[in-house]
């Protein structure tokens, strides 16, 4: 299948990434953007673009047909819809099908399959894949909770069978509680998702996550490109990322590499997916979600192992053989990535929305960054605050972390506050560097006052030197003593 112009229904630094790669293939591309993105990077660098409506989500980036129609009008062949907004959506996928554009993603009916916790379980089922102890169907029948909890034992986790991000998610230590939560998940569910489906599963204590990329094509190969560690989460959105990961054993990865694969041939996946796991402090792994699209952090999984997954997803697309064997790959060196957020870190990462009067660039040995904004633009309110993801490589994970905190304290940032004090705050603590770490590492180690106390040397020293300049300088910005001036003698008497 040749393909000639590819549409990326999509903004900001996914956006700018995917048409490097779709350039560099030879291949056209067309953006689309809102009236909050007119000017961003991502428009200016397609070979076309095509206004798509107001900065709301839902008259833009989240309309199926207003995408359709710029695909249509450019005669774009195919669509690339990087992550979140419709990457994940499987009535687009079949939109875009039916009107003859290819959608470079998996098919429908995988994204419907794998979109639903309770589905995607029944579907892995028959591969003896390890899943969690719990119920793997919906409930809302109280009695029958109370029963199941029992069963299984506390503390138990009641999770939104279509959920994500944390939404229609409890934690649930004692039975007690199990009503009242309950009621709270359900309800978050149907205003999060439309659908107030729930299930139970044991509460996994202290767990790491652990996802493996995969990447399958319409031949039936599919093979795994290793894993990413994804422990150092907030309201349980990840925010630092690494690959490889710094427990993992050669035949546990092996084996959740197998694992993996077999998820991803159990829905006929096609294309690039990333099946994720629990591991807990025994290194046992449970099977949790697939996502059926690219990830925030396929940076660190390119860098480690030298493959470009965008290109791999476009040739998939145009139905050619998977042309990477598993014996092919490799782990060569280590990579992290740090989201940076428009949030503070000193107050509850509350948005930050600004203009970025100072925007500059780190650089040097092994640093990449993936951006979509410029020096001067205004943050839109509108969308997800991240403003970019800092990736460094390193031939080992010392020097990979040494790297990217030398990136943080160059990345330089004015005009809004960011999550770059929280990246040193997690790249310098002992667990992190030890690799002891999990989900809970924020709430274990992370604070204001922790953030406050790191940043005390700083505070001093500009403090120091702003007095300096003050001493400096006070002879030339001396203020008249006389609290009067003829300005205001004249306002007064007039």
């Amino acid at each position: 299948m040749n393909m000639k112009k590819i549409l990326v229904a999509n903004r900001g630094e996914i956006a700018l990434r995917i048409m490097q790669t779709v350039q560099n293939m030879g291949i056209k591309t067309v953006a689309v953007y809102s009236d909050a993105d007119r000017n961003s990077p991502h428009v200016k660098f397609a070979d076309e673009a095509v206004f798509i409506g107001n900065a709301p989500s839902s008259e833009s980036y989240l309309n199926m047909e207003k995408l359709l129609k710029a695909a249509q009008d450019t005669n774009s062949d195919a669509v690339h819809p990087g992550y979140g907004f419709l990457s994940e959506n499987a009535d687009f996928a079949q939109l875009l099908n039916d009107n003859k554009i290819t959608f470079i993603g998996p098919k429908p009916h995988a994204i419907r399959v794998m979109g639903d916790k309770l589905a995607a379980k029944e579907t892995v089922k028959a591969y003896n894949i390890p899943m969690v102890p719990g119920i793997d169907k919906a409930i809302t029948d109280l009695v029958l909770a109370k029963s199941i909890a029992n069963e299984v034992g506390y503390p138990i986790l009641i999770k939104a069978a279509a959920g994500g991000g944390g939404k229609g998610m409890r934690v649930v230590q004692e039975a007690t509680e199990l009503e009242e939560q309950m009621q709270r998940a359900i309800s978050e569910a149907k205003a999060a998702f439309g659908n107030g489906a729930v299930f139970l599963e044991k509460y996994i204590d202290s767990p790491k996550h652990i996802e493996i990329q995969v990447l399958a094509d319409n031949h039936g190969n599919a093979i795994h490109l290793f894993e990413r560690e994804c422990s150092i989460q907030r309201r349980h959105q990840k925010v630092i990322e690494e690959a490889p990961s710094a427990v993992l054993s050669p035949e546990t990865r092996a084996a959740m590499g197998k694992a993996a694969v077999m998820v991803a041939q159990a829905c006929d996946y096609v294309g690039a997916g990333t099946v994720e796991f629990l591991l807990d402090a025994d290194h046992n792994f449970y099977f949790l979600e697939m996502n059926t699209r690219l990830q925030v952090e396929h940076p660190v999984t390119e860098l480690i192992t030298g493959v470009d997954l965008v290109e791999q997803q476009i040739k998939i697309a145009r139905n050619e053989v998977l042309e990477i064997k598993q014996e092919d790959l490799s782990i060569t060196g280590h990579a992290v990535e740090l989201r940076v957020y428009a949030e503070d870190p000193f107050d509850d990462f509350l948005p930050s929305i600004g203009t970025l009067e100072t925007y500059q660039r780190p650089h040097g040995p092994g640093i990449r960054l993936d951006d979509g904004f410029e020096e001067g633009m205004t943050i839109p309110i509108y969308y997800d605050p991240m403003l970019s993801k800092l990736i460094a490589y390193g031939k080992n994970r010392q020097e990979a972390i040494q790297r990217m905190l030398h990136a943080i304290a160059n990345y330089k940032i004015e005009g809004l506050e960011t999550t770059l004090p929280f990246g040193k705050f997690v790249f310098e603590h002992e667990a992190f560097t030890s690799g002891n770490f999990d989900t809970h590492f924020v709430k274990k180690h992370f604070s204001k006052d922790a953030l406050f106390k790191l940043y005390k040397k700083e505070r001093k020293i500009a403090a120091l030197i702003g007095l300096k300049l003050y001493l400096e300088h006070q002879e030339i910005l001396k203020v008249p003593e006389d609290k009067s001036s003829n300005w205001t003698l004249k306002r007064t008497n007039r």
